[in-house]
């Protein structure tokens, strides 16, 4: 086998693993009142967990992948894939705190006490 296929196939498995981990890492803070439920677990939403989080970590682990993949194809140097891969994955961590907003408070008909 070819060393430098060997690298390469290593580094876009470290890429796509780094993708998947902070992908998750982000993704836990903002889900952690879904997963807990607030008060007495009113607020409970499991589905955080066996749809979103599923779903996060697969993008997280695909995007940046995907992008490794085709700069290594169109300019078959690393250093650039890995720059368009940390691009395309800083972007797709933005997208998703842009746009991914789980329950975060009490329903609106909890009010101060007393």
């Amino acid at each position: 086998m070819n060393t430098t296929t060997d690298t390469t196939g290593r580094a876009g498995c470290l890429i796509a693993g780094l993708g998947a981990t902070i992908g998750a890492l982000v993704w836990a803070p903002r889900a952690a009142f879904s997963i807990d439920g607030g008060f007495e677990g009113h607020a409970r939403d499991l589905s955080v967990l066996f749809v979103d989080l599923p779903l996060i970590v697969l993008g997280g682990a695909l995007l940046p992948l995907l992008t490794w993949t085709l700069t290594m194809r169109w300019t078959g140097r690393p250093w650039v894939a890995v720059l368009a891969a940390a691009a395309a994955f800083a972007l797709g961590i933005w997208g998703l705190l842009e746009w991914w907003t789980p329950r975060q408070h009490p329903d609106p008909g909890y009010g101060p006490g007393m």
